[in-house]
């Protein structure tokens, strides 16, 4: 086994250094060890379960298993040149171990259905730490926005001032589109909780083996149904990375902000000094790098689902050697998300809020302009006409300087208690409607959001 291939039988020569250079995955599918050991622990046990093996080769077989384990834990595994994969390393150091009887833990199974069944593993556990991640960020914006009270800010459309908001209302308006980000999270581990063990390389195997035996072991929901779709299927990982990559892209709309923010420009926010970075020149700079490299990030994660879709789509069943490439870029995929998901928690956890600056960007009089139209609407005049009306007054106030309150203040169909509109924090108390962003709906959000998290955690596996 140390200096033989695992297909070596079929081959007169040993093969090419090239060859092995160009295949060679143990770089990466490394990471995939401990899912390995519990795939090849449970296809032993099921082996000696079911007189496949004599009881005694499946002790010996578990017994090498665990003591690879634990040297993996200990970071002791030693390698040697012919560890193509993961894979082959295990089973060499098992028959190390265990002599003739690790030769056998090979029976009834393939590469094909071993691999499956440890990228499955991996993914569901990974998957479900990434969605603790996501639910940490959302309970790090909900407390965030209890923070902030009834501070306001400008809302906006094409990245210009629109109407006011309560802070509350914007950070909470990224927790909901991570609450969806979990709940896909957890939907794709559902859907991927099935188990391909024994599906051998593509047709099963006639030796008398159990393949819910392993299924159950494993703790997998379901088990295969057709060998062909279980040794060739990567809808799963492909769902991962699509799900990491809108992941990814919310981070990216959050960071993108951040780096708005923290402008002088702007000036809403400022980092605490360990979330922030400086220049190699100019000494008063201090730079979002957090934010920035979460917009940079998500392209390269949106690089590895589509880069991954291309693999796929024209492999023909069932399993093909291309289908090596699944693991970088699920692997990095989930890498710079999780560290993306820790790195903006921590930044917005530590940041600092300009509530006064925040305000009085929001208090502009042209932000009221749909609160005067409105205040028209509620005693009787067609919206489009009250629209056309406020909107002449806005023209008006730009072409001339007069103030677009005074202007309100002194026309006939306004006058002075539309003019009170004006008056700073106004405008946003008036946010009432369904899910609106005033002081009237912030409660029921936050108890609604509250009811979801608590329901997307009890779905954890």
């Amino acid at each position: 086994m140390n200096d033989k291939h695992l297909w070596h039988g079929r081959f007169g020569q040993a093969p090419a250094e090239s060859l092995m250079a160009y295949t060679a995955s143990i770089g990466f599918d490394v990471r995939l060890w401990r899912d390995d050991v519990a795939g090849s622990i449970a296809h032993a046990q099921m082996l000696g379960a079911s007189g496949v093996l004599p009881q005694v080769d499946s002790d010996s077989i578990v017994a090498a298993l665990r003591q690879a384990e634990s040297e993996f834990a200990a970071g002791t595994f030693r390698f040697v040149e012919s560890d193509e994969d993961i894979h082959t390393a295990i089973e060499r150091r098992v028959t190390e171990i265990a002599g003739a009887a690790g030769a056998k833990l090979h029976t009834g199974r393939s590469r094909n259905d071993q691999v499956a069944t440890a990228l499955r593993l991996f993914a569901k556990r990974e998957l479900a730490a990434t969605a603790r991640r996501v639910l940490s960020l959302i309970d790090v914006l909900d407390r965030r926005a209890d923070e902030a009270g009834d501070a306001y800010l400008p809302g906006y459309t094409h990245l210009q001032r629109a109407q006011p908001v309560l802070l509350s209302h914007h950070l909470r308006a990224h927790a909901w589109s991570f609450t969806r980000d979990a709940d896909r999270l957890l939907d794709a581990i559902a859907r991927l909780d099935v188990s391909p063990l024994g599906a051998g390389a593509l047709a099963g195997t006639s030796l008398p083996t159990n393949a819910r035996d392993a299924q159950l072991r494993l703790g997998f929901a379901e088990v295969f149904a057709n060998s062909l779709d279980a040794v060739s299927d990567r809808d799963f990982v492909a769902e991962a990375i699509f799900v990491l990559a809108m992941i990814g892209l919310h981070l990216s709309r959050m960071g993108e902000e951040w780096v708005l923010w923290t402008t002088e420009e702007f000036g809403f926010a400022s980092l605490s000094d360990e979330h922030a970075t400086g220049s190699s020149m100019l000494p008063q700079k201090k730079n979002a790098d957090i934010a920035e490299l979460a917009r940079g990030k998500a392209g390269r994660v949106i690089g590895n689902l589509t880069g991954f879709l291309a693999t796929l789509k024209g492999l023909p069943l069932a399993y093909n050697r291309d289908l090596q490439e699944d693991k970088e870029p699920l692997f990095d995929s989930l890498d710079q998300v999780n560290r993306g998901l820790d790195a903006i928690a921590d930044m917005v956890a530590a940041a600092t809020f300009h509530i006064d600056v925040m305000q009085r960007a929001a208090d502009s009089p042209a932000a009221v302009a749909t609160d005067v139209a409105e205040w028209l609407v509620a005693r009787g005049m067609p919206f489009r006409q009250a629209h056309a009306k406020v909107g002449e007054l806005v023209a008006r106030s730009l072409t001339t300087g007069v103030a677009l309150a005074d202007l309100v203040r002194a026309d006939a169909d306004l006058g002075p208690d539309a003019a009170t509109l004006f008056a700073p924090g106004v405008a946003v108390q008036r946010r009432s409607s369904h899910g609106a962003a005033g002081p009237k709906a912030a409660g029921v959000q936050r108890e609604e959001l509250r009811r979801v998290v608590a329901a997307l955690q009890l779905r954890l596996p």
